[in-house]
């Protein structure tokens, strides 16, 4: 398949087209993380945990939503389920008594430490068929459409 966005429009070819082939790369990956995590933590709340301990001391949900590029009503929920598991706590902020500031329990951070080497596999197994010069320029690629 040679797709080259310059030529002169044609036939719709669905198979040809960024939004598809994104949503199928991303269809194969979360089949692939579902499987390796084995229901630990879905995507989204790993990459939240994954976001909040890498953050130099308590954040705020809307701080820790634009990191991980979630609304704010997705985030609370998230929030919502890692702090039922006891692996996200929130206290009352030090310096605005209207805020409430997010970090990681112990039991979040053994299960990160857990975790990460469970996702390294995951980004192998997804980026398998790939050689590493083309691992390197999707990657590049796609971070310049966000």
């Amino acid at each position: 398949m040679t797709v080259d966005a310059t030529d002169v429009p044609g036939p719709y070819h669905l198979e040809d087209q960024i939004g598809f082939m994104l949503r199928l790369a991303n269809q194969r990956h979360m089949a692939i993380f579902t499987e390796m995590m084995g229901g630990e933590l879905t995507a989204v709340q790993f990459s939240t945990l994954v976001r909040l301990s890498e953050v130099d001391g308590p954040i705020s949900q809307n701080a820790l939503g634009r990191l991980v590029g979630m609304d704010a009503a997705t985030t609370k929920g998230v929030l919502a389920r890692l702090m039922a598991r006891d692996l996200v706590k929130m206290e009352k902020s030090q310096t605005d008594k209207r805020r409430y500031m997010l970090s990681t329990t112990q039991a979040g951070r053994d299960l990160i430490a857990k975790l990460v080497p469970v996702a390294r596999q995951i980004t192998e197994e997804t980026l398998a068929p790939l050689n590493a010069k083309e691992r390197a320029s999707l990657l590049r690629l796609l971070a310049k459409l966000y």
